[in-house]
């Protein structure tokens, strides 16, 4: 068991002077001046937060579109049928190579529900 101030803490303040303070990172944007050409993880951190985005929106955009065909109950089965059909639309202009997951994730979640509330077959 080390003492205080043992090997154990030397390495730990040894390691902590190499780092620097707690909180302080490298400013990797000072060394690009001008911005002119972003760094490849600057790219990468912004195409993965923009997938997010779009991710976020369209969960966002599905759960609407269950909510409004369990809940409206003037909605008619052809109403039904396009709101499920403009989701589809929707997801496959923000994710256009995407359309078997869609066809795995969703379709069969709004079929489901369609013939729920519309006590189909």
């Amino acid at each position: 068991m080390p003492s205080p101030g043992g090997a154990t803490q030397g390495w730990f303040a040894s390691s902590k002077a190499a780092v620097g303070n707690k909180g302080e990172s490298m400013n990797l944007q000072s060394a690009n001046p001008g911005n002119r050409f972003p760094l490849p993880d600057q790219d990468a951190l912004r195409e993965r937060e923009e997938e997010a985005r779009k991710i976020r929106r369209l969960q966002v955009m599905i759960s609407m579109v269950t909510s409004v065909i369990s809940q409206d109950p003037s909605l008619t089965l052809q109403e039904a049928s396009e709101l499920a059909a403009g989701a589809k639309r929707a997801a496959l202009a923000m994710f256009p190579d995407k359309e078997l997951a869609y066809d795995l994730l969703y379709k069969p979640r709004l079929q489901r529900l369609i013939r729920e509330r519309f006590r189909l077959q």
